[in-house]
């Protein structure tokens, strides 16, 4: 079994079940499944043969779509990366993957043109420009006929490029029995059937929206309502008119939502899964939301991207009492373990950090076998977040080990923003952190050591970032020190910085 069948299988038992809607294109299975062999087929004739790797450099498109199924019916390896990616961050993606092909958008093109090493295929949206070929005209001359994807379930599939605490991104790759199993748990934790209507908003860049809910959707035969941006009113929109049943989204995206002074006039009652990833909400934020709502429906999923991604579940029954909370249990498939420096389980009530088990986990880090075998307590994978278990079984993150910061649902590690800020001839030394954001979760703060006194730091920092990093990881806060806080041996004391921001 491998994703690309799952397609194929659907086109067969439901061909004129809605498999795409967007803004302009309502598509069947059937018809989904016809665009994806004549795109796999054009994809062959420019040159992509079995295990090359093709860059998705596009947002939430039914070109998305297409060319994620069509890249694994030809055995080749699918890369989507982040729209939001600078130039710089792009080229080095497709450096290290070993790109054969980059597919992107018209909208994003700006920012793909002009990479340093261009992958020897390059497609876009729109028309034909210089070497680069037009989607439309691949799709509409590609040879009719099925294609048939022989791939098992351990063969690769997908590299997932997630940020590192070294500053450079790492690549998660994934054989199809990953992927499957993380698309099997979801299907059944949040009972998706061939009725159901996802509504994708969140990047199919991530490896929630992508494997959780778009292959746990066309696993079942559900229809997948795509949106290419977020906005509360389109949220608002979408499930009013398509009657969506499933919808994920960062914390923030329903703090947003529920603000919303028309949210009453739209009819949401077709939503059964409100899914919340990426940060808890308090007990506070929960209420609010399911009062502006009208919901007793909120789910909270814990995983990270190595992991499928799985781990672990709030239930909407335990949101009253346990509200901030991940769950106590893991999801279908997966299990977890809390342990001390020494790997041995910790007992209740004391802070360890999380591990995770299951067949949902990752191959490896794509061409780095030290982070590998370093993310890896036997067959258990380190999350890297610190965590308790209550009197009830319940867990809770209490910290992180690694200096990552989640605003929006988004990870955004400072050591990759610390790197480029240094650079500046003005700077001598940089710190970042996150620090609470009523909506957000978190922020993005940068104390800065200046070698002359500088008007407006933010302006300026914030001016020499734009292009060379993506525009979210830019910080929103700074603050101009005399001197960055140490211990004996010269670290950076961020848990000072922390405390020093709070006491402001």
């Amino acid at each position: 079994m491998n994703v690309s069948e799952l397609l194929s299988r659907n086109a067969r038992k439901y061909p004129f079940q809605e498999a795409v809607v967007t803004e302009s294109d309502r598509v069947t299975y059937k018809e989904l499944n016809e665009f994806v062999n004549r795109f796999a087929q054009s994809l062959k004739d420019q040159g992509v043969s079995p295990s090359d790797k093709v860059v998705l450099f596009l947002p939430n498109t039914l070109e998305f779509v297409i060319s994620y199924f069509a890249i694994q019916r030809l055995g080749a390896i699918v890369v989507p990366v982040n729209a939001k990616l600078s130039q710089g961050e792009l080229a080095y993606i497709v450096e290290h993957c070993d790109a054969k092909a980059m597919i992107t958008h018209d909208l994003l093109f700006e920012t793909a043109k002009l990479l340093p090493n261009l992958p020897t295929i390059c497609i876009k949206t729109g028309e034909d420009s210089g070497v680069w070929r037009s989607f439309s005209k691949l799709l509409e001359s590609g040879a009719d006929g099925e294609i048939l994807c022989q791939l098992k379930e351990d063969d690769e599939s997908t590299v997932l490029y997630t940020s590192g605490t070294t500053g450079k991104p790492k690549g998660v790759l994934f054989t199809y029995r990953n992927i499957l199993t993380v698309a099997t748990m979801m299907s059944v934790e949040m009972e998706m059937k061939p009725e159901s209507r996802i509504l994708h908003m969140m990047p199919l860049s991530h490896s929630a929206p992508l494997h959780l809910f778009l292959v746990a959707g066309t696993f079942v035969g559900a229809t997948h309502v795509l949106s290419e941006t977020f906005t509360p009113e389109r949220l608002l929109q979408l499930v009013h008119t398509e009657k969506t049943t499933h919808f994920f989204g960062a914390p923030v995206a329903y703090l947003f939502t529920a603000k919303q002074p028309n949210l009453p006039s739209y009819d949401l009652s077709s939503m059964k899964y409100w899914v919340y990833g990426g940060a808890p909400l308090s007990k506070g934020e929960v209420e609010f939301v399911e009062n502006s709502f009208q919901t007793k429906s909120l789910y909270c999923v814990y995983g990270l991207t190595e992991s499928g991604p799985s781990g672990t579940l709030l239930m909407p029954e335990e949101h009253g009492e346990k509200a901030g909370s991940i769950g106590r249990r893991g999801a279908l498939g997966t299990e977890l373990r809390i342990v001390d420096s020494e790997g041995n389980d910790v007992k209740t009530g004391e802070i360890g950090e999380i591990l995770l088990f299951g067949e949902g986990i990752m191959k490896g880090y794509y061409k780095n076998p030290e982070e590998t075998k370093a993310v890896f307590l036997g067959e258990w994978v380190r999350t890297g977040d610190l965590g308790k278990r209550d009197a009830e079984g319940f867990l809770w993150i209490v910290d992180r080990k690694k200096d990552l910061i989640i605003s929006g649902g988004v990870n955004i590690y400072p050591k990759e923003i610390e790197e480029e800020l240094i650079k500046h001839s003005l700077i001598s030394e940089v710190a970042v952190i996150g620090v609470p954001h009523p909506e957000w979760g978190e922020t993005v703060k940068a104390f800065v050591v200046c070698r002359d006194e500088l008007q407006d730091i933010g302006k300026e920092c914030h001016a020499f970032l734009a292009g060379k990093i993506a525009s979210y990881k830019i910080p929103r806060l700074y603050e101009q020190v005399a001197v960055l806080p140490r211990n004996a041996t010269g670290k950076i004391l961020k848990q000072v910085l922390r405390k020093t921001h709070q006491e402001v």
